[in-house]
C-alpha cells in the first residue's frame, strides 16, 4: 500500500508518499514541498500546484491519497487562499482516480504521538521514529505530510479503507 499524504498551502505545499510493506513495516519513499512564489498572481500558483501535484501522482501512482482538514481560528483572508489550494489538491487527486481521505489536524496528533494536543517537536520526532529515519524531514510542511500518510495507514489497518 503506497499513500499521499498531503499538507495544504499556498505558498508550501508539503507532501509525503508512505509505503506499508506486508509485514506492516512503514517506509518513506519520497517527500517535499511544492513551492509557489509570493509575488505570483494567485491563478498561477494554484496552476503550479496542480501540475505538480499531478507530476507527483503520475510518477509514483499512489494507491490512496490522504489530506489534512484545514483548522484556522482567526485569520479568515489565510483560510480563503489556503482552502483554494486545498480545492485544487483534491481535483487533481479526483482527477487522477485516487480514492481521498480527509484528516483533522488532531486525528493526526493522536494517531501520530498518541495525544491530540501534541506539538510539532513531538509529532516530528514520532515521524522520524515511525519510519526509522536518521534525521526529522525537513522542512515541517513535509513532515507534516509524511504523518498524514502515516495516519491513513494506521486508521485504513482498522477500517476498510
Amino acid at each position: 500500500m503506497l499513500v499521499l499524504g498531503i499538507d495544504p498551502g499556498t505558498a508550501i505545499v508539503g507532501y509525503g508518499l508512505v509505503k506499508e510493506h506486508n509485514d506492516g513495516a512503514l517506509q518513506a519513499i519520497e517527500y517535499g514541498v511544492i513551492r509557489t512564489p509570493a509575488k505570483t498572481p494567485m491563478p498561477e500558483r494554484l496552476n503550479t500546484i496542480y501540475d505538480t501535484l499531478t507530476d507527483i501522482v503520475n510518477e509514483f501512482k499512489p494507491d490512496r491519497a490522504a489530506v489534512e482538514e484545514l483548522f484556522f481560528s482567526r485569520n479568515v483572508t489565510t483560510a480563503i487562499t489556503v482552502s483554494q489550494a486545498r480545492g485544487v489538491i483534491l481535483l487533481s487527486l479526483q482527477k487522477a482516480g485516487i480514492r481521498i481521505n480527509e484528516y483533522k489536524p488532531n486525528v493526526v496528533k493522536q494517531s501520530i504521538s498518541g495525544y491530540g494536543g501534541a506539538d510539532k517537536k513531538q509529532m516530528q520526532e514520532m515521524v522520524r521514529m515511525l519510519l526509522n529515519l536518521e534525521k526529522i524531514p525537513k522542512p515541517d510542511d513535509a513532515a507534516d505530510a509524511l504523518a498524514i500518510s502515516i495516519t491513513d495507514i494506521n486508521i485504513g489497518r482498522f477500517h476498510d479503507l
